[in-house]
């Protein structure tokens, strides 16, 4: 049988009552949260007294638990933030390592309050004398594993998981800035996202909507999100997961050095660039539907690293679009991080609904 022919019913993207009719699971709403996200757990972290409770003094090393979900990305994202210049040694595992002591201290976000690997593991960091920071749902053997123990920062609004990041990232953010490892403005991130919540709001169209935009250029292209800097790349990776998550989209995420060591792909990618522009009508281009590549370099630290970075990638592909929050707003690097990333999730909701994944009307075979 010859395939159908389908196309992205992008139309659905600037019609608000089609987009609040398809949106069941109301995750525009929940995406919308993020900067209630940060403010509720800015507000625990306070009323559980996490600054005088982690004045411990500069700990042996800061052990980042990545588990399942958004998590990874968020401890992907605090790792990068913290960078090869933090003053302590800073490990990503799966579970607590081995070696785990009382010098140590642990950080680890969950959104799995049965996650019985993890449970054991923090445990074990609690009983061997480690510091631990969980955020994590109250109830279950993930969080009866650190009780009297540890410190529990709890969920307050009621987000999907898959919606969690603004938290999980939060609660991390925190933690590092306790320990004097981090220097994070966690108190202006929350009205940096509502800001960006508000560009990408449902009634706003898509040409003035950065979140809408972004999903339209994505539509039926594989994207390769190459970052400039290695929390732009952090960044991708959360993006990844979001499109994964919400639109069965897979990403390529890579910083930019490990872009320009492939060649076939980079070779495919300069010859996309080359052919394709934003003003090009769709049913006029040539290539398998969702095959062609689209390079986003993204971009989140400022300085001449980056202007460098810049400017080579823009010697190899010419013209090539590069997202970058320093030029639209005023935060520091955790909030264009954060910002960056909450564009990412809109983005890929709103794929997601066009492409009748989390519902909407999704594709249609032309007559």
């Amino acid at each position: 049988m010859t395939p159908v022919s389908t196309a992205l019913d992008d139309s659905l993207l600037d019609d608000p009552a089609r987009l609040a009719e398809a949106d069941v699971a109301g995750l525009l709403r929940a995406v919308a949260m993020a900067g209630a996200q940060v403010r509720a757990t800015v507000e625990a972290a306070a009323e559980l007294e996490l600054s005088d409770r982690l004045d411990l003094g500069r700990p042996r090393a800061l052990v980042l638990v990545a588990r399942p979900g958004v998590g990874k990305p968020a401890v992907d994202l605090l790792t990068s933030l913290l960078g090869p210049g933090c003053p302590v040694p800073v490990v990503v595992c799966p579970v607590v390592p081995s070696w785990i002591g009382a010098l140590d201290v642990v950080f680890a976000h969950t959104d799995d309050p049965h996650d019985r690997e993890l449970a054991a593991s923090l445990e074990r960091a609690a009983r061997f004398g480690a510091t631990v920071v969980l955020s994590a749902p109250p109830e279950g053997p993930v969080a009866s594993s650190v009780a009297g123990r540890g410190l529990l920062l709890a969920p307050r609004l009621p987000v999907p998981p898959e919606l969690g990041f603004p938290r999980a990232l939060t609660a991390g953010l925190l933690t590092a800035n306790t320990l004097g490892l981090l220097v994070a403005d966690v108190e202006s991130l929350a009205d940096q996202l509502d800001g960006e919540a508000e560009r990408g709001h449902p009634t706003h169209e898509s040409f003035v909507n950065p979140a809408k935009m972004l999903a339209l250029r994505l539509a039926d292209r594989t994207p390769l999100l190459w970052g400039l800097d290695q929390v732009a790349v952090a960044v991708g990776k959360h993006a990844a997961h979001a499109f994964a998550t919400h639109a069965a989209r897979t990403c390529d995420v890579a910083d930019y050095h490990q872009a320009l060591a492939r060649p076939a792909l980079l070779r495919t990618a300069v010859e996309g660039s080359a052919e394709h522009n934003i003003f090009a009508d769709p049913d006029e281009e040539s290539g398998s539907v969702g095959l062609d590549p689209r390079v986003l370099l993204l971009a989140v630290q400022t300085g001449p690293a980056a202007d460098t970075a810049r400017h080579r990638m823009a010697e190899v592909l010419p013209g090539v679009e590069v997202i970058a929050p320093a030029e639209q707003i005023q935060a520091d690097v955790a909030g264009r991080a954060a910002v960056l990333a909450l564009r990412f999730e809109l983005a890929a909701v709103y794929l997601g609904l066009a492409a009748g994944t989390i519902g909407g009307a999704g594709r249609y075979a032309p007559a």
